[in-house]
Order: C-alpha cells, then structure tokens, then sequence
C-alpha cells in the first residue's frame, strides 16, 4: 500500500542533494530546478512487491526513485534493476497511454511523485525548467535503448570504397 507524506524543507534536503549526484537520473536539472519540483512533489512510500506502475494501466506523471530498489519488467525479459535518482513510469508520462512495464519495489522504496499537471505548470512558469527536465529525459531513454539493443561497434576510421565509374 501506497503511503504518502508532504514534504518539509527538512526531509527535502538530503534528496536533492542524492538526485543531484544521481548520473543516470534527470542528470542536466539544476539545484534549483530539483528544489522547485520537491517543493511540489509527492512523497510516496511502497513495501516490498508493491507496484510502483503496473503495465496497462496510466501513471499521470512520474516517478523518481529516493531510496531502494525496484525491479522493471517488459513482459517475459528479465528484471532490470533501479535505484535512488532514476526514475519510471515516464514512457506513460510522456504519451499518456498505458504503462509498458511493471516496476515493483524490491523492499521499503520511497520516490517523489510528480504529476503531470503541476510539472506542465512548472514548465510554463519557468520554461528553462521544461528544457532541461526533457533533455534529460531523453537521455534517460536513449541509455535505456541502448542497454535494450546492446552494444553498437565505434566507428573506425576505415578506407573509403572507392565509386565504381559508371560505363
């Protein structure tokens, strides 16, 4: 079962400093930016096994793990762990359908909520806020695609073929 709490300056403070030393999370937002959006956001709280986002069923906004470890499942591929600083449920946040994966806590998970709403709000009010929020993002889903893919060869610097002269 979900708990929820409200924020205080005094329980905020220790997260945004862990989110912002978090490299895989929404890494190009600033101090101020985290401070901002943990003003808003909504402390929630799962038990072990509990669906932090269950696939089919609409988030309304995203998820960013504080403490624990949740465990992500796309249909039959193995779980993929993750921890403080990363987030889920963005793909549903971002298109507004359904949820393509499971995430269920692997213990005691505590994670920040934010809501569409207040986020689009936030992100009118301070537009550079926005920016930098779906920068990340995008690289939050590019690593993610890559991991999914697995490794693409570097580009070496090969000889050129040479053109065929047509006849």
């Amino acid at each position: 079962m979900r708990a929820k709490r409200a924020m205080t300056k005094a329980t905020q403070q220790p997260d945004l400093t862990q989110l912002l030393q978090a490299k895989s999370g929404l890494s190009y937002l600033t101090a101020n930016d985290w401070a901002l959006i943990a003003d808003k956001a909504v402390r929630q709280q799962f038990k072990a096994g509990d669906f932090i986002v269950q696939r089919g069923r609409r988030t309304h906004g995203i998820y960013v793990m504080l403490s624990g470890t949740a465990g992500v499942r796309i249909g039959a591929q193995a779980a993929r762990s993750i921890g403080p600083g990363e987030i889920c449920g963005e793909i549903s946040f971002l298109d507004d359908l359904p949820a393509t994966a499971n995430v269920a806590a692997n213990g005691a998970v505590e994670t920040f909520y934010l809501e569409r709403p207040l986020l689009q709000s936030l992100f009118e009010l301070y537009p550079h806020l926005g920016s930098r929020f779906y920068h990340s993002l995008s690289a939050i889903l590019a690593r993610r695609l890559r991991e999914t893919i697995g490794p693409v060869p570097e580009e070496t610097t090969a000889t050129p073929v040479p053109k065929k002269n047509p006849k």
